[in-house]
């Protein structure tokens, strides 16, 4: 793997519009891309009719199309990706969601255990996200690095700029408000 150092200097070429930094950018993060969408996939349901390769491919296709957008570093580029990755699922599962008629259940002990899998519990999880996201933007974007994007929690402390015991007690809380609010009798044990 590339390091850290190399993702951030190309970064920068690109943003700063040197034609050949896109296609050395995209070496060196597609593969950790790939890791990203397919963590992100785990937490769908097994028959998900889009595949990581798909899932790259679009997210990397709007990560380009947001020149405009400086990424500081390895980390801001990573969870910017996150963040398209979680709209491209939901807009899927919105898109399903509208064929089937489907009604809304969704388990949060399960989902926080990365195993939301229909795409009316992902559309339900996005919709308790945007509006815990108003009340607390800080620990919606725990929620959004750790669960959508499969970070870590000291790759998340990293991008937040906060300390992993923060991360830890805002990861824990955000839970408890996602339960409550969209959960449908879930224990709190996750």
């Amino acid at each position: 793997m590339e390091s850290a150092n190399d993702i951030t200097a190309w970064l920068g070429r690109w943003s700063d519009g040197e034609e050949d930094a896109e296609g050395e950018l995209m070496r060196l993060v597609v593969p950790e891309m790939r890791k990203l969408a397919r963590r992100s996939l785990r937490a769908e349901r097994q028959n998900h009719t889009l595949q990581p390769t798909a899932l790259v491919n679009e997210a990397y296709l709007q990560l380009i199309d947001t020149k405009k957008v400086r990424c500081e570093d390895r980390s801001h580029f990573f969870a910017l990706a996150a963040r398209i990755m979680r709209n491209i699922l939901v807009d899927h599962a919105r898109r399903r969601l509208r064929a089937k008629r489907e009604g809304l259940c969704v388990a949060f002990d399960e989902a926080f255990h990365g195993s939301v899998g229909t795409p009316a519990e992902i559309v339900a999880l996005n919709d308790a996200l945007d509006e815990f996201a108003r009340l607390d933007p800080r620990k919606a974007k725990v929620v959004e690095l750790r669960f959508f994007g499969g970070m870590s929690v000291e790759d998340t402390a990293a991008v937040l700029k906060v300390s992993p015991n923060t991360v830890i007690r805002d990861w824990s809380l955000a839970r408890a408000w996602l339960r409550r609010e969209v959960g449908s009798g879930a224990s709190a044990s996750a």
